[in-house]
């Protein structure tokens, strides 16, 4: 039996269809990936698996005793307290004994009390009655799995070490699904591999959305997709899906054209009058009717965003040269000697652990933020367009409408005034959502957003902070022909790999202490040159420990060697001699009428005595080398 099972799900909210009678099983070992554009579903399918609430109608079969944790894209803001406390939590009913245990001990570290000592004893014995005792090891050992610090306050990590906080309060219950809703947002490479390579260790069953796709590529044995309120779930990874779903739209693209061309014929058949009332062809009018029901009930696929960039003018052909450059934070080195140069038209990456110094980096380039040391030479006529990955160039309380037109009804695109719903329709904003306010927007409406609101200015320096996170794939895709296609400078911050290899041509990469190394390419180019590097820095190290060989001392020729010696000039000629024989004897032709049988004999031994010369010159000259 499945572990868990969907049968004619149906959901709208009041709306249009989210599910439209949906069917998934999930088995044990599954690595499910859930695609879809923003909106169509993928979090909220989560969330029903997880039982935040019920479907409107079908049935969701869970089996018996089945568990299921999850961990949203999102941090909550009403999460506080000691990580131990946090992971603690996921424990069910025992967590709340685990805490006052954990807390007690370390009160009793400064007060031995009576009254403490008591209270320690009998919690030791509520703990015994249910079991704590296997629980608090469990949560030290997912705390030490997930290399976190049991007395950390949560509100004081980053972002990257708080989710792993979120992962080990879900994982602590050993759930039989994990429920993972992007789980790379914000993280930086460095932690996404670290949670490729523990997923695929430690987590049986997984039920995962992402914008990521080379975590995809690398996570999902099978991948699912929710379109216009379908699913359709297939038993393969990310690449073989992508080549399949593009089948499949092509045959609907087909399908709907031959349904258009019926339904088209059928209505100037009906428009005849009084042979489509005819009795025996009322079976045909109902087929029509049943025709035009379908197409009114039909939900064309939603349209591809049509991003345009606006370019200035061209700045110079210097953007930014930096020499020998360092920059610090106290004792911090952020930057350490760098020197490049930008030159108009590039596109490069700058690749780092959160908290590296990116921004910064960003900020000096920029000339936002001075070098302490070294030399910073900027480019003329450089005009910026920064994408912010906190997205704070968005007021949340304003309409989706007033952002973008920032007071003014049109916006003027490429030198042309356009309305701004009908320019935030090629954003696929409908006019309905054009018109409502920014916070209840998705985190990929918000990012289709900003980028609506910043095309509207023209650059020749583009700047982008993370601009992939929440993304769907085919937005993903239209902005990276984009930005191939953007004559200007771009500066490209993202943990996105396949991203990064589509569309930079030089990467700067954040490699630890302050050092930053240029590269040509992408991300992928990065990590083998980054993999030569330590290769020969390892090499170089061996070589240099290792203990050179004494030389050996030359040896004399033995007295037989030296007769050996002697004698080899007379067995050459020898040699020689019986070769040069043969080989006049085949050159004669009588020798094949008077022999015949003899001349496979003669080249049988022309062959040996070319093998007998070669290893007499080879011993000749070992033994004239150690004269």
């Amino acid at each position: 039996m499945a572990l868990l099972s969907l049968q004619n799900i149906t959901l709208s909210f009041g709306g249009p269809p989210i599910f439209n009678g949906i069917n998934l099983q999930i088995e044990e070992g599954d690595r499910l990936c859930l695609m879809g554009r923003n909106g169509a579903g993928k979090s909220t399918l989560l969330r029903m698996l997880a039982g935040e609430f019920p479907p409107e109608s079908g049935i969701i079969q869970r089996q018996q005793g089945v568990k299921v944790a999850s961990v949203w894209q999102d941090i909550p803001l009403d999460v506080n307290g000691t990580v131990f406390d946090i992971v603690a939590s996921g424990m069910g009913e025992a967590s709340a004994l685990l805490l006052d245990y954990h807390n007690l001990a370390h009160k009793m570290a400064h007060d031995n009390s009576e009254k403490l000592l008591e209270e320690l004893e009998t919690l030791q014995h509520r703990l015994e009655e249910c079991g704590g005792w296997t629980l608090t090891q469990e949560v030290e050992r997912v705390l030490v799995q997930l290399s976190l610090e049991a007395d950390d306050d949560f509100a004081s990590l980053s972002g990257g070490t708080k989710r792993r906080v979120l992962l080990a309060r879900a994982l602590v219950s050993s759930p039989d699904i994990l429920l993972l809703d992007e789980p790379t947002n914000h993280l930086d490479i460095d932690t996404i591999l670290w949670l490729e390579e523990f997923l695929l260790k430690s987590v049986k069953t997984l039920i995962f959305v992402t914008h990521d796709r080379a975590f995809a590529r690398r996570i999902a044995s099978r991948t699912a997709e929710i379109d216009r309120g379908r699913i359709y779930a297939f038993n393969c990874g990310y690449d073989s899906f992508v080549e399949r779903r593009e089948a499949l739209l092509e045959a609907e693209v087909t399908r709907q054209a031959l349904f258009d061309k019926k339904l088209a014929e059928e209505e100037v058949w009906v428009r005849q009058g009084i042979k489509a009332r005819r009795t025996r062809n009322e079976g045909r009018v109902r087929a029509l009717k049943a025709l035009r029901e379908e197409y009114r009930q039909r939900q064309n696929r939603q349209g591809t965003a049509k991003i345009q960039l606006q370019e200035a003018n061209r700045s110079g052909a210097l953007v930014a040269e930096a020499e020998n450059i360092s920059f610090a934070f106290g004792d911090k080195d952020v930057i350490s000697g760098l020197s490049t140069t930008i030159i108009r038209g590039d596109r490069i990456g700058i690749i780092g652990p959160n908290g590296a110094g990116k921004t910064t980096l960003l900020k000096i380039l920029l000339g936002e933020l001075e070098p302490q040391s070294g030399e910073l030479k900027l480019g003329t006529r450089r005009e910026v367009l920064y994408f912010d990955q906190m997205r704070q160039q968005l007021d949340l309380q304003a309409t989706v409408q007033e952002n973008v037109g920032e007071g003014n009804d049109t916006v003027t695109i490429n030198g042309k005034q356009r309305h701004v719903i009908g320019y935030l329709q090629d954003f696929l904003f409908s006019p309905e959502r054009a018109r409502t306010p920014v916070h209840i927007l998705s985190g990929g409406e918000r990012n289709r957003l900003l980028l609506a609101k910043l095309f509207t200015k023209p650059s020749n320096v583009l700047v982008m902070d993370e601009p992939t996170n929440d993304l769907d794939a085919e937005t993903l895709e239209l902005l990276e022909d984009l930005l191939c296609d953007y004559s200007g400078t771009l500066l490209l911050v993202s943990h996105d790999r396949d991203f990064l290899n589509n569309v930079v041509t030089a990467t700067l990469a954040f490699e630890g202490d302050g050092r930053i190394s240029a590269n040509v390419g992408g991300y992928d180019d990065w990590q083998r040159n980054l993999a030569q590097s330590k290769a020969a820095q390892i090499e170089a190290k061996v070589s240099k420990e290792k203990p050179k060989p004494e030389k050996e001392k030359p040896r004399k020729l033995s007295f037989k060697e030296e007769r050996e010696l002697e004698a080899l000039p007379g067995k050459i000629a020898a040699l020689e001699g019986e070769q040069a024989e043969l080989h006049e004897r085949l050159a004669d032709p009588d020798f094949y009428k008077k022999a015949a049988a003899e001349v496979s004999t003669v080249n049988d031994r022309l062959a040996a005595l070319d093998l007998e010369l070669e290893a007499v010159y080879g011993r000749w000259e070992e033994l004239e080398g150690l004269k």
